[in-house]
């Protein structure tokens, strides 16, 4: 879309018209040039187990949506699985590193902090009992066997 302006008394445009000219034209190529996030697929390789590409299937393939540098997420995104698996949080070299929230298909949440893909750090895993596990995690096995259901503590 491109404007014409026709100044057809032929008198010098002013400073403020010039101004507001350059601003509306700025403006419209700022929006134009904004995107979506971008999406990524999980594909299966040998070495690493899978590789990030940018086109799949989202029936049959994780997808990611979200920020990417180098060909990976990285930044904050969203992961979801054809199983109805869902992670959204932070990416770090195509890892979940961050603070993030998992959801799983039975309805259990995990809610708190990853390191290389797995629960590393504070975090709350709530299962579809209403039973929760609040504490800490280490490469994504707990380190206390308390839980809770409300205030009372459960064992495992």
């Amino acid at each position: 879309m491109y404007w014409v302006i026709l100044n057809i008394d032929r008198k010098p445009m002013s400073k403020i018209h010039l101004i507001i000219i350059t601003i509306l034209l700025s403006s419209f190529l700022l929006v134009s040039c904004l995107k979506e996030d971008d999406v990524l697929y999980q594909g299966v390789t040998g070495k690493k187990g899978f590789e990030w590409k940018t086109f799949g299937d989202e029936n049959t393939q994780p997808k990611y949506r979200g920020e990417i540098s180098d060909g990976e997420p990285n930044g904050l995104g969203t992961l979801s699985l054809p199983n109805g698996e869902n992670y959204v949080g932070e990416w770090k070299d195509g890892k979940r590193n961050g603070l993030g929230t998992h959801l799983s298909p039975d309805g259990k949440k995990y809610e708190g902090e990853w390191k290389d893909d797995k629960k590393h750090g504070q975090g709350t895993e709530t299962y579809p009992n209403g039973s929760k596990y609040v504490g800490e995690f280490k490469n994504g096995v707990k380190l206390s066997k308390k839980f809770f259901s409300g205030i009372s503590p459960l064992s495992e």
